[in-house]
């Protein structure tokens, strides 16, 4: 494992770890429960919308299904602001890092977003004026779609980003994070998800909503036929799901793997089977029998979300392992420096009069968390920057005030600014000193 250069934030979380994380685990289920059902809605509206160019009927349908996203996508908003407060609790130097380097994809998410919902009640509340421009109504659909299926892609990698460390050296930028082996797949089994969750919804909804009861009555359908259809999507999705799981799986790098994760994972594939079996059923029942076994065929989707959640939630904990206890520890260390600075400043300590120790010391405050002394962490090696600088400590000093950037590997050294003179002249002498 990379050494983990990075201290936390010495303030007590604002309630015991063990509720943070059942907040968040809660949470994110809700919020991602609407996300699928902005996402799938997107998707079968479009799909229903263009099939109703060359049958009307289903147009109709797609405009009721229609109905349903700008209500989901206000709840996957409102739901998204708990997780991700809690997130940023609970994982802030991890989440914070990769925001940073995902950079402008994290920050594009706010107006993608307030795209997504223009272009979505634009679509919603034009469709009866369009009905002549029916390729341009649907396009304006099918933007507000592509839209939603950026912006999880954009949280997903950024999320995923945040539980390799070891990865941030070789990131550069969104596009280099969104091609880490598990993120496609992982994108994959959301979609699939999205869809099966949405065609779900819809059985129960085609049984409720006046607007599909209408259609219905208009065009002489049984609802039953309808939501026979709702599950075939259902189960074809969930065969998907059978490969996309493991792809899932095989991918996801091995540090975060543990008992408890595989535990949740593989009783959520199992009872993926269990679900299949009773959606064949309903879809093999008469009209009038169709819907019989939907509380149990929710029972047993929902039981599956909690575990897929669940097993998330413990690969995660488990890949930042290692990492939050290396932190832990040089957090303590500076909480413990940063005490002992105070208690000298408040019995008016003096600076140590051996240059040396000085220089050691001011450059563990400012510059350990990017070199080591004879080894590659963020930048070059103490004893490399000794040998390139010889005697030269004005050189290091004037690179250290306004440095630029010579490493395609490495990101550039921010500038050492708000380090004092003496300070820089004092670990400038230390390096040098430290040439064999």
């Amino acid at each position: 494992m990379t050494t983990f250069p990075f201290k936390d934030i010495p303030l007590p979380l604002p309630a015991p770890e063990l509720f943070l994380q059942g907040a968040l685990v809660l949470a994110f289920a809700a919020h991602i429960l609407f996300v699928n059902l902005v996402v799938g809605g997107s998707l079968l509206t479009l799909f229903f919308q263009i099939r109703g160019l060359k049958d009307p009927k289903f147009d109709e349908l797609a405009h009721a299904i229609a109905n349903t996203i700008t209500v989901n996508k206000s709840l996957a908003v409102v739901m998204g602001v708990a997780p991700l407060l809690l997130l940023n609790v609970l994982y802030t130097v991890f989440i914070y890092s990769s925001n940073s380097l995902t950079g402008f994809a994290w920050f594009l998410i706010v107006p993608l977003v307030t795209a997504a919902f223009v272009l979505t009640y634009a679509h919603k509340y034009s469709w009866d004026a369009m009905a002549d421009n029916k390729p341009i109504h649907i396009a304006l659909g099918g933007m507000a779609t592509i839209l939603f299926l950026i912006i999880p892609l954009v949280f997903l990698t950024n999320t995923n980003l945040m539980l390799f460390p070891d990865s941030w050296s070789r990131v550069q930028g969104f596009f280099s994070a969104l091609v880490m082996p598990n993120v496609l797949p992982r994108y994959l089994h959301f979609l699939a998800a999205s869809l099966s969750v949405t065609a779900l919804f819809m059985v129960a909804y085609s049984g409720r909503s006046s607007d599909i009861l209408g259609w219905l009555q208009r065009h002489r359908l049984h609802k039953g036929s309808l939501k026979r259809d709702f599950y075939g999507i259902v189960f074809g999705v969930t065969l998907v799901q059978f490969l996309a799981g493991p792809l899932v799986l095989v991918t996801l790098p091995s540090q975060g793997l543990s008992f408890f994760m595989l535990a949740f994972i593989l009783s959520g594939a199992a009872l993926a089977v269990l679900l299949a079996l009773l959606i064949w059923k309903e879809m093999k029942s008469p009209d009038s029998e169709v819907g019989n076994r939907f509380p149990s065929i929710l029972v047993v989707m929902t039981t599956i979300v909690a575990c897929m959640v669940l097993g998330r939630h413990f690969y995660r904990e488990t890949a930042l392992q290692a990492h939050k206890m290396e932190m832990k520890t040089r957090t303590a260390a500076f909480v413990a420096a940063s005490e002992q600075a105070a208690y000298d400043a408040a019995n008016e300590a003096l600076a140590p009069k051996d240059p040396l120790v000085a220089g050691k010391s001011a450059f563990d405050a400012n510059c350990a968390g990017c070199h080591q002394l004879d080894k590659k962490l963020v930048g070059p090696s103490v004893l490399e920057i000794a040998s390139i600088y010889a005697s030269n400590e004005s050189g290091i000093i004037e690179w250290s005030k306004a440095p630029g950037k010579k490493r395609a590997d490495s990101p550039q050294m921010p500038a050492m600014s708000h380090v004092k003179d003496k300070d820089l002249a004092a670990i400038a002498t230390w390096m040098l000193a430290q040439k064999k």
